[in-house]
């Protein structure tokens, strides 16, 4: 992929989303935050490919899959008003979808075309396949790592809004339950799992699965960028006071700082 091909998929993307801002105010809100984070995302990749050396074309193609990550999160949110993949659709083919339908990757060679929609597809999914099709899983480690990076940076500026102020479906509907997680969820978390979504019952389990994807991260210089932005810690102050809540997310944050 060449520089202006990148260019192109960046000039793309402004046009392709400004038609779905035209709906109700809190339609607006929700499409916003996706525009948000997936320039944010964007700005976590090229720190991403600096940090762990990444070739000048690796870097372009790392950047076209930050930015066509959740080109699939519109039309779902315009279909369903709604961010929860069960729900609706998973909004990770939706964005393959998308790069099809819009030709997006025409001129760029097959063999990268098949890296940035395989990582496209792969980024959401609870753990990487064991078996797919390209040479190498890097892009597929990259974007599931940028994604993560600046999901925390949305979900802790929500949590300093009022809740009249924030996007609806930033947390997929979840109720606030104050003081209450679910057992299963502190108890993945304590065993060093990632927490499954659909165990996930409330914002404050949620929390908790946002703690757990520090077993997730890949690079050195994602957990560099985390423990450098602090978002762990802030989440962890948000938690109810219980001992197991707090010995779970201790020893996530030890293995962050191994």
């Amino acid at each position: 992929m060449n520089t202006s091909q990148l260019d192109a998929l960046f000039s793309w993307f402004d046009r392709y989303v400004e038609p779905f801002l035209a709906t109700d105010e809190e339609g607006e809100k929700n499409i916003r935050l996706k525009i948000v984070h997936t320039r944010k995302v964007c700005e976590v990749m090229e720190l991403l490919a600096e940090g762990e050396q990444l070739s000048e074309n690796d870097a372009r193609l790392a950047s076209a899959t930050a930015l066509l990550h959740d080109a699939g999160r519109f039309p779902q949110y315009r279909r369903w008003r709604t961010f929860r993949d069960s729900e609706s659709d998973n909004h990770a083919r939706l964005a393959v979808d998308v790069i099809r339908e819009e030709n997006l990757l025409a001129g760029v060679a097959p063999s990268e075309q098949l890296l940035i929609e395989e990582a496209v597809r792969f980024h959401n999914l609870l753990a990487p396949p064991d078996k797919f099709k390209s040479p190498t899983r890097l892009f597929i480690d990259l974007i599931r790592d940028a994604d993560k990076l600046d999901i925390w940076r949305v979900f802790v500026e929500l949590l300093e809004l009022p809740p009249e102020e924030r996007a609806s479906a930033a947390t997929l509907g979840l109720p606030e339950l104050p003081g209450t997680v679910s057992e299963g969820c502190v108890a993945a978390l304590d065993s060093c799992s990632i927490v499954p979504l659909d165990t996930v019952t409330c914002v404050n389990d949620f929390k908790l699965l946002l703690v757990s994807w520090i077993y997730d991260l890949t690079s050195a210089t994602s957990r560099r960028i985390l423990r450098e932005r602090g978002y762990i810690p802030i989440l962890a102050a948000s938690l109810p006071e219980r001992p197991d809540v707090h010995n779970a997310v201790a020893r996530a944050l030890a293995r962050l700082s191994a």
